[in-house]
């Protein structure tokens, strides 16, 4: 998969988005950022808001955000992104990324990973 300036700059701008939907407990715009399959999983922007609040606690409420170079997992662009966590604990958010139909881009998930 070939990856445009123009996708780096609107996946990066759709992530950003979606954190400050977080920081500002808005759970119908971060739902929006999510793919269908991610809203399909969770049902309702509340569900979803619960999980990343229970599960995501650096994505929820990050201290500071660094974003790192894009890379390919499995075919599909992911976004590193480093995170503080509120706590101070550094953590890497691996945002997997779906296109829509309209060419759009969506949130299809992350994994945290230790930073060492």
């Amino acid at each position: 998969m070939q990856i445009t300036e123009n996708d780096r700059s609107e996946i990066r701008s759709i992530i950003e988005s979606q954190l400050i939907a977080f920081q500002n407990d808005d759970a119908e715009a971060a739902f929006a950022f999510a793919s269908p399959g991610i809203q399909a999983q969770f049902k309702t922007p509340a569900l979803f808001m619960q999980m990343v609040k229970t599960a995501y606690k650096a994505v929820y409420r990050p201290r500071s955000v660094i974003f790192e170079e894009m890379t390919i997992l499995q075919g599909l662009p992911a976004q590193p992104v480093l995170l503080m966590s509120a706590g101070g604990v550094p953590v890497r958010a691996l945002y997997m990324m779906e296109k829509q139909a309209d060419n759009s881009w969506r949130i299809n998930g992350y994994f945290l990973v230790p930073v060492e």
